[in-house]
């Protein structure tokens, strides 16, 4: 079921509602640049188990509105907080991916866990997917620069060269080329704006220390965009947090370890 709503005045981002009448809710939030249906797989096989299925279209990608404002954190995670209250989700288990990952603790931290029950992390973009002075584990901010300025003159051969470094384990032509669909549906402007996040958003070390419910983290050893320290940080930072990593993954390592990954997360949620 896709509803639209509204999360400011005359901006609504779209939201697909999976088995409204599963006994457990799972809140999904996608990675940069796609949407919600990068977790197509999950959403055919977690329903069959009575799980209640939610994916949102963040701002600026999929279906939802793509406003010129909007993409930081901040923005975002009042966003996801605009859904949770509409949909009225109590006990529910929050799961991001990537950028998804680092808004959903963005989330935690500035509406202090509202509604969540666990929170599960995958190949999560913080506390920081970029090195800093004190953090020397993320990418070359050169390496997002030279995003944002591809973004800007050849978005799909942009998209094409960010598509070669998400997988460690081949995947077929079609697969690679619909998820090139799906980066392509969001908005320029926003692809560009949620990179320059990356390069100044620095909150996240402290808002990792916030998380007070069970968290799972699950990181590909392999990945090349968050790279595996990140994993480690948010290990060391989250009081009640598990780490599983997966060998021979990268980062999309929903569709890299697809199986192994739907056992942990729904063994994460039955404990």
């Amino acid at each position: 079921m896709g509803i639209n709503i509204e999360v400011e005045p005359n901006v609504k981002v779209y939201v697909e509602d999976i088995n409204p009448a599963g006994n457990k809710t799972i809140l999904f939030i996608h990675g940069w640049p796609g949407n919600h249906n990068l977790f197509e797989y999950q959403f055919n096989q977690l329903p069959k188990r009575g799980y209640r299925c939610i994916g949102i279209d963040c701002r600026g990608f999929g279906l939802s509105d793509k406003p010129w404002t909007g993409y930081d954190y901040n923005r975002l995670s009042d966003d996801i907080r605009c859904v949770v209250e509409a949909l009225n989700l109590h006990n529910f288990v929050l799961a991001g991916h990537s950028t998804g990952g680092a808004i959903c603790v963005r989330y935690m931290a500035r509406h202090y866990g509202y509604g969540v029950a666990k929170l599960a992390l995958f190949a999560a973009a913080a506390p920081s997917l970029v090195q800093r002075p004190y953090f020397p584990y993320g990418l070359e901010k050169q390496a997002v620069i030279d995003i944002i300025k591809g973004t800007y003159q050849d978005r799909p051969s942009m998209l094409r060269k960010f598509g070669k470094t998400i997988f460690f384990n081949p995947v077929t032509g079609p697969l690679s080329d619909w998820i090139f669909q799906l980066g392509l549906q969001a908005a320029s402007w926003s692809t560009a704006a949620v990179a320059r996040t990356w390069l100044g958003e620095e909150g996240l070390f402290q808002d990792l220390k916030t998380i007070q419910v069970p968290t799972l983290i699950l990181h590909g050893i392999n990945d090349q965009v968050c790279l595996y320290p990140l994993a480690i940080a948010q290990k060391n930072s989250i009081r009640y947090s598990k780490l599983v990593h997966f060998e021979a993954c990268g980062h999309f390592l929903f569709y890299d370890k697809q199986d192994r990954f739907t056992k942990e997360l729904i063994r994460f949620i039955e404990e």
